[in-house]
């Protein structure tokens, strides 16, 4: 879009009080930050005033790459063995992930009980600027739990639809894409809830205390009572003070039979705020429940699982005669290395003492403000760098995207032309019955952009708003 329309404070404030009405009528809500559960104060959810620009063919890239990463989660989840080496050093170190890994095993142990595996993705990615001026996708990381903002991002195209055509550009208003995930999730849901088998059963939104952006998961829901399936939400304190297993391993929560449980919270330390909450996350485990993710799939979305699919030969074990899956995926890696201890893990940690600024680390988190960036990596490393607690992380090399100009539409901000960088999600969904794959697709994309001034953090964590590609 032109730097002359962007750089007319009159239109603009006038299309900015337009976007906010607009927003709100298509239900693009959030609730406020000082009554985070009621839903008798809400305000718009936090977006872009225009599409942000995106190249087509990298945009495509991303949507057709999807169907090979939702099956190379699903066969990391299968493959003990392979999470167990991958993983061996961060349990060590990392108590979560140290945890998690104990349920795991005892459910490997005593036997899955679950034969329908649902999952539920996000693949998440920036446009590496090269030296040409031409972009290449990179991923950032893969969400296994809880990918969010694909209820949000099905009622936000209609949205810059609108203000394209307030400001005379009708022909850009008719590029905005289509975009529906919450529909592709609701189908993935309801196809696992009919191969559970009981049109008395519920699916189960486990959600947390906080549910300021209850609005993203309700369209989800939505979709899924229009097919005449129950849904309930309930806490992992819920769980606990009601829940109970019977002797075919069904759940029952409140009385009622749980065939899917969705899981809105849980990928967090913070979420476990109590001995029982780690109780409750072993009983649904050891449910005929249909878990998404299970707990097999949560750990495939870890960090260190990332780095170690980037290693020579890794990927060709999980699609040993699909040459082309591999060099799809393999296209979007950047650098990523180890911090294990040992040569290989000493030069990963001197590589980034020497040149900070080139790499980010990440621990074991997902959520988002998680990152270390710059001069923090220097400090950070300099601690851990003989101790085997650096182990916790992996380095990344970081991706740098040409900046964009755009105003970030929130709640009491100020209207501002900001220099803006955007990540582009594709929504994968997929559901496996035994050994069977019933589906596998790529079910629409999110877009999200922030000022160029952060480093990290999300739509939820305050920092980016919702966008729409302008494919160019």
């Amino acid at each position: 879009l032109s730097l002359k329309l962007m750089k007319n404070p009159a239109l603009v404030k006038e299309l900015a009080d337009v976007a906010k009405d607009e927003a709100l009528l298509q239900g693009v809500l959030m609730r406020i930050q000082e009554s985070p559960n009621s839903s008798e104060l809400v305000t718009y959810a936090p977006f872009t005033l225009f599409p942000s620009p995106v190249p087509k063919a990298v945009f495509l890239q991303a949507l057709e790459v999807q169907t090979h990463f939702n099956t190379l989660v699903d066969k990391i989840s299968q493959d003990s063995d392979f999470l167990q080496e991958a993983l061996a050093n961060t349990i060590e170190v990392d108590d979560f992930t140290a945890r998690l890994f104990r349920i795991h095993q005892q459910i490997l142990e005593e036997g899955r009980s679950q034969k329908i595996v649902l999952g539920l993705n996000r693949s998440d990615y920036m446009l590496d600027q090269r030296q040409d001026g031409t972009s290449a996708l990179k991923q950032i990381e893969i969400n296994t739990f809880a990918a969010s903002f694909g209820g949000l991002s099905s009622r936000t195209p209609d949205v810059h639809r609108h203000i394209l055509k307030v400001a005379g550009r009708p022909e850009e208003s008719r590029q905005i894409l289509d975009n529906n995930p919450a529909a592709g999730l609701a189908r993935a849901v309801a196809k696992a809830w009919e191969l559970y088998g009981s049109e008395r059963a519920f699916v189960m939104f486990l959600v947390e205390e906080v549910q300021r952006n209850i609005f993203d998961q309700r369209y989800v829901e939505s979709e899924l009572w229009r097919r005449n399936i129950p849904t309930i939400r309930k806490r992992f304190d819920d769980v606990c003070g009601s829940g109970s297993l019977d002797q075919d391993k069904r759940l029952f929560v409140d009385g009622k039979e749980v065939a899917v449980v969705y899981f809105r919270n849980g990928y967090m330390p913070q979420n476990y705020t109590s001995e029982e909450c780690w109780d409750a996350r072993l009983m649904m485990e050891r449910s005929r429940a249909v878990k998404c993710p299970d707990i097999s799939t949560h750990l495939a979305g870890t960090k260190k699982v990332q780095q170690v699919l980037a290693r020579p030969g890794v990927l060709e074990k999980f699609f040993p005669d699909q040459p082309e899956a591999v060099k799809q995926i393999r296209a979007t890696f950047a650098g990523l290395y180890t911090l294990d201890m040992g040569p290989e893990g000493d030069q990963t940690v001197e590589m980034a003492l020497a040149a900070p600024d080139r790499y980010v680390l990440k621990p074991q988190r997902e959520g988002g403000g998680n990152n270390i960036y710059g001069a923090e990596i220097r400090q950070v490393l300099e601690g851990l760098k003989d101790a085997t607690q650096r182990t916790a992380y992996i380095l990344m090399d970081k991706i740098n995207p040409a900046p964009v100009q755009n105003y970030l539409l929130r709640q009491g901000g100020p209207l501002t032309l900001s220099n803006c960088l955007s990540e582009l999600g594709a929504f994968g969904a997929y559901v496996r019955h035994g050994a069977d794959m019933i589906m596998n697709e790529c079910v629409g994309h999110l877009l999200r952009t922030k000022s160029s001034e952060h480093s990290d953090g999300g739509v939820a964590a305050g920092v980016a708003v919702l966008d729409n590609p302008l494919l160019i």
